[in-house]
């Protein structure tokens, strides 16, 4: 079996799985369910259910026998959604990870302070502002420093496009601009 195809089941799995207990399991013993992921086995017999319950042990076993008092429950409402052979046996597994990410969370909030206190070189936010406006301030002198280049002509072009036929007065960029006043139409004549 393709794992792209078992990859599929286990995503609409877990959708169909997390709806149900959302919306259409009454068990009080399932409260504050999240489902975080579904392993299934290569033939799709098989389905881990990974759950993470907000709670202490004693409400996560009595959750987790809810689940699988409701097992046979869940798995009719998977059946309606994927068409395979064989309806996957569920089973439900508690997943540690938010608790483990709770708890080193906790452990780097008791060790950061104890090291600010150390005497620790630390970066205040203000200094790490006021070094992003000085960055900012040479980046703009460089981008204004850029403005006057030459094109391939050797010809200052003070900002405009190398590509442009037509300068800012109508004027072509082989038309020298000319300090004598137009004439009226009385003079041409």
């Amino acid at each position: 079996m393709s794992s792209r195809r078992v990859l599929k089941v286990a995503e609409a799995i877990r959708e169909v799985v997390s709806m149900a207990i959302l919306t259409e399991l009454r068990d009080p013993r399932v409260r504050d369910v999240t489902v975080t992921y579904v392993e299934v086995s290569g033939d799709l017999r098989q389905a881990k259910v990974h759950v993470s319950v907000m709670g202490g042990e004693a409400k996560q076993n009595l959750t987790l026998r809810g689940l699988q008092n409701a097992a046979g429950f869940l798995q009719q409402k998977v059946a309606h959604r994927i068409e395979t052979r064989y309806t996957p046996r569920l089973t439900f597994f508690l997943d540690q990870g938010v608790k483990h990410s709770i708890e080193v969370s906790r452990l780097l909030s008791e060790l950061l302070p104890a090291e600010h206190e150390a005497g620790e070189d630390t970066v205040s936010e203000d200094t790490v502002t006021e070094d992003a406006v000085n960055e900012d301030a040479v980046n703009e002198d460089a981008v204004n420093e850029d403005a006057v280049t030459e094109n391939a002509f050797g010809e200052d072009t003070h900002g405009e496009v190398a590509g442009d036929e037509q300068a800012s007065h109508g004027r072509t960029r082989d038309e020298e601009p000319s300090d004598e006043e137009p004439l009226d139409e009385a003079e041409r004549n």
